[in-house]
């Protein structure tokens, strides 16, 4: 965009020798062999000299460097991504070479981007970023021979979503070579969910710098160079105490004085503050009537528009538009050109506070007109539409909804927000009220579970949704309240609804997520009641429909966690697939019945050492998740869901790996999710199976993992775990403790000795302490493992009752457990099982492969209790 000027070309910015030497070695550094990309983040009050200082950046960066840059403007906040798109508007107006740099991301960017049409279904906003620092990293690897330097001014009225990409890229721009330049005011003057984004810049920053008022000698040296050396000091003083010091107000003082020098006679301290009252004002004293009409309307309309559209706004002719334009140029109002073009940010506040507020809504409802006119998507004109009086004015209800499906079409649920809200303030007509606060639910559900919950209630209990939108909402209801920690409250909340709900697909989708919901509680009245009533109504289906099919997910979900035998529990997982995959409808990215019910089908399978098929589901989970942009908790959960997997199969190493960037995944998107305790329980478990106690300590502290716990399941049993990392610590009486909590899963039914293992590490902290109790819990312990019949839990079992057997019946006992565990995917429980066998039986052999098999794991004790027995 067009910036004002400097009074005196060539003139060097007084006492800013260090902002630009700093921006000066940050190109030098993006311009070397291997260049070193970075961020530069200055911040000031208005009129403190920073866009000075990026125009004297940008042009000592364009003697070597590709210089994008552009100025945010406060009518441009509501718009998402306006700032990226201005950012890079000559690389995408590059039609030969957009392809290229779209890449893979072209259905997430692309509508972003404003390059092609929206979608029907809301795009995943983390997706949208994460596209964006993409198409970001290969634009900037476009321009090596001229290395790309980004810089955008005004930052604190940029959209949030723009600042979001922006805040994302920060922390890589080290590895890229690319030089990201910021300008803002203090963060108070920014949207209040663009705060943390300037904050997270300002944290990435290679500098960060705040400009400072100029003293009264740069005032004084200033003044003399634009007004003579006959300046003397004293007017130099009085044109700093007039200012504080601040450029632009001294800059606009001094080119007054320039053209109407002040009389010799006059009071100069008196005339100085006169005129720098006209200064800060809105400039339109004295102007004709026409002059001011049309800079209001390009006020309102905001920079970058055409001023033939400021002038049809104000109502005046060609002829007339010309002649205020003349005045408004004269008086510093306007900066020459055929769009809007403030002199300075300023200059455009003051003239938009200056609008009468009656005419200046009359204006924003014209202008939301004009633009639609003129080609511009609802989106566009939504942010006047935001300011227009509330009215009762269907057409503009029906504006708002259509720009809210496109900012969510887009990425954007912030903004669709924002319409939504405005337009239940017009308010609509009775008959459509229920409709847009389900809208409002749904485009909060990613963003705000809370805004969720209350929303669709509301919805639910006004007239005018049908029985399906009806069940909709329902369904959505109770994924917030699930995502908030309150299971109960989503279980009873679509237990309610399938009661008063007339029989029917819709009925039985109720029905399957009050069951799965009640199976998600951490406590559970009737756990053995609920898992009858499910037996009852899914054991005759066939999984002829999405409905049986989810019918029969769960009751397969519920067998694994109650022991049945595994191959029961593997048929009904496959009634519920369709050739092994889920069905159309049932996908990982289908929203009409949620990501649960693949995800529980994995879950089984990997708990009844089925890891093949599961490995296989989570996989199409991440692919899907990863074509489709889902990259904020969806992807978080299916590389938590592969860690498991890996976990499982006991490679280690490679479960930590995976299940710490579902945490780093689950980070960006909040805090205390079911994916940071499921992340959190299975990596504790993973580093205490690998023998790094402190470790596993240090992240369960760092993250809460402990009790209380919240009113979700936890995957895997999460007291259990709890419990074996206090033993691990030696902190025998709490691991006790802990473990005899973990006995309530078997109150409700829950026997499976693999996913909840409490019985075999409360044996072994009891085995001196209660002899007899320690080997009660065994023969529990092998009574479940026989009932569900894996391997794996056969092994555990054999494991357990041998590590507490007498000398003389252990390595029969350790030998059976090898058998078993030899065709077991748990590759580390046979470590274990060789280890404890060689050394209750003195096998070097044992030990030796026990030991190699420890270190393919990654079981970092266990290998180096099997090298020191060798030893």
């Amino acid at each position: 965009m067009t910036t004002t000027p400097p009074p005196w070309p060539g003139d060097p910015l007084p006492e800013r020798e260090l902002e630009l030497a700093a921006a000066d070695r940050a190109v030098d550094a993006l311009c070397r062999t291997r260049p070193e990309g970075g961020l530069l983040v200055y911040s000031g009050a208005a009129g403190i000299g920073k866009t000075s200082v990026l125009a004297r950046v940008r042009a000592r960066a364009a003697e070597r460097c590709t210089v994008r840059t552009t100025r945010a403007d406060p009518g441009t906040t509501a718009v998402p991504f306006h700032t990226a798109r201005a950012l890079f508007a000559p690389d995408l107006a590059d039609t030969d070479g957009l392809a290229a740099l779209l890449g893979p991301h072209r259905a997430l960017a692309g509508p972003a981007l404003g390059l092609t049409t929206p979608g029907d279904e809301p795009a995943d906003p983390q997706g949208v970023q994460d596209a964006l620092v993409a198409l970001t990293a290969r634009a900037a690897r476009r321009h090596r021979a001229r290395p790309l330097v980004l810089v955008l001014d005004d930052a604190h009225w940029a959209d949030g979503e723009s600042l979001g990409w922006l805040a994302a890229l920060g922390p890589r721009l080290a590895r890229l070579p690319l030089l990201l330049v910021v300008a803002h005011r203090p963060t108070e003057h920014a949207a209040e969910e663009s705060r943390p984004h300037l904050d997270a810049l300002g944290t990435a920053a290679r500098l960060r710098v705040t400009l400072r008022a100029l003293s009264p000698e740069a005032a004084a040296g200033l003044t003399r160079r634009a007004l003579g050396t006959g300046a003397d000091d004293a007017l130099g003083r009085a044109l700093w105490d007039a200012t504080g010091g601040s450029p632009y107000e001294l800059a606009e003082l001094l080119a007054r004085l320039r053209e109407h020098p002040l009389d010799p006679g006059a009071d100069q301290a008196t005339a100085v503050r006169e005129l720098a009252a006209t200064v800060r004002g809105h400039r339109l004293g004295g102007l004709g009537p026409d002059a001011a009409r049309l800079a209001w309307a390009a006020a309102v309309l905001g920079a970058g528009i055409p001023l033939r559209l400021a002038a049809s706004l104000a109502g005046l002719s060609p002829g007339r538009q010309a002649t205020a334009t003349g005045e408004l140029r004269a008086a510093r109002v306007l900066n020459p050109g055929d769009t809007i073009d403030f002199t300075h940010p300023l200059v455009a506040g003051a003239v938009y506070d200056a609008v009468p507020r009656s005419l200046r809504t009359t204006f924003h409802g014209r202008a939301a007109w004009l633009l639609t006119a003129e080609g511009h998507s609802p989106a566009a004109a939504a942010r006047h539409l935001l300011e227009v009086h509330p009215d009762q004015d269907p057409a503009l209800v029906e504006q708002l909804r259509r720009a809210a499906r496109e900012h969510l079409a887009v990425g954007a649920p912030d903004a669709a927000r924002r319409c939504l809200e405005r337009a239940l303030r017009e308010p609509p007509e009775h008959h459509l009220r229920a409709h847009v606060h389900h809208e409002l639910g749904c485009a909060a559900l990613l963003t705000s579970p809370a805004d969720t919950v209350r929303h669709l209630r509301t919805a639910l209990e006004l007239p005018g949704l049908d029985d399906t939108l009806r069940a909709d909402a329902t369904f959505r209801l109770a994924q917030a309240l699930a995502h908030n920690q309150q299971m109960r409250e989503a279980s009873l909340s679509v237990a309610f609804a399938a009661a008063t709900t007339e029989p029917g697909p819709e009925r039985l989708r109720l029905q399957a997520a009050h069951f799965m919901y009640d199976a998600f509680r951490a406590t559970e009245d009737d756990g053995p009641g609920r898992s009858r009533r499910l037996a009852q109504l899914a054991d005759p289906l066939a999984g002829e429909t999405n409905a049986e099919r989810a019918l029969l997910t769960l009751r397969a979900f519920d067998g694994m966690l109650r022991g049945e035998n595994h191959t029961v529990v593997a048929e009904f997982c496959e009634r519920a697939l369709t050739d092994g995959h889920p069905a159309p409808g049932l996908g990982w990215t289908d929203t009409a019945w949620g990501f649960e019910y693949p995800c529980l089908a994995g879950i089984t399978y990997a708990w009844i050492d089925e890891l093949d098929r599961a490995e296989e589901l989570f996989g199409e989970a991440v692919r899907a998740y990863e074509i489709s942009g889902w990259s904020g908790g969806h992807l978080a959960f299916a590389h938590m869901l592969t860690g498991a997997v890996l976990r499982r199969r006991g490679r280690l190493a490679e479960a930590e790996t995976r299940l710490r960037e579902s945490l780093r995944l689950a980070d960006r998107i909040g805090t205390g999710l079911p994916v940071h305790w499921d992340a959190v329980c299975l990596l504790v478990d993973t580093l205490l199976a690998r023998g790094r106690t402190a470790d596993a300590q240090r992240l369960a502290e760092a993250r809460g993992f402990g009790p209380p716990y919240p009113d979700a399941m936890i995957l895997p049993d999460a007291p259990s775990v709890h419990g074996r990392l206090l033993l691990a610590l030696g902190r025998t009486d709490e691991a006790v403790a802990a473990l005899e909590a973990a006995s309530a899963m078997a109150e409700r039914g829950r026997h499976n000795p693999v996913w909840a293992p409490w019985r075999r590490d409360l044996a072994g902290a009891l085995a001196t302490r209660d002899p007899e109790r320690a080997r009660a819990l065994t023969r529990r312990l092998r009574v479940d493992a026989e009932r569900f019949g894996t391997p794996t839990a056969l092994g555990m079992a054999l494991g357990c009752e041998a590590a507490l057997a007498p000398a003389g019946a252990a390595p029969a006992l350790h030998a059976r457990a090898v058998a078993h565990l030899e065709e077991s995917p748990a590759r580390d429980e046979l470590a274990r099982a060789r280890v404890a066998l060689g050394l209750a039986t003195g096998d070097r052999d044992q030990l030796h492969r026990g030991l190699l098999l420890a270190r393919t794991c990654g079981a970092d004790a266990l290998a180096e209790q099997a090298r020191s027995a060798l030893a």
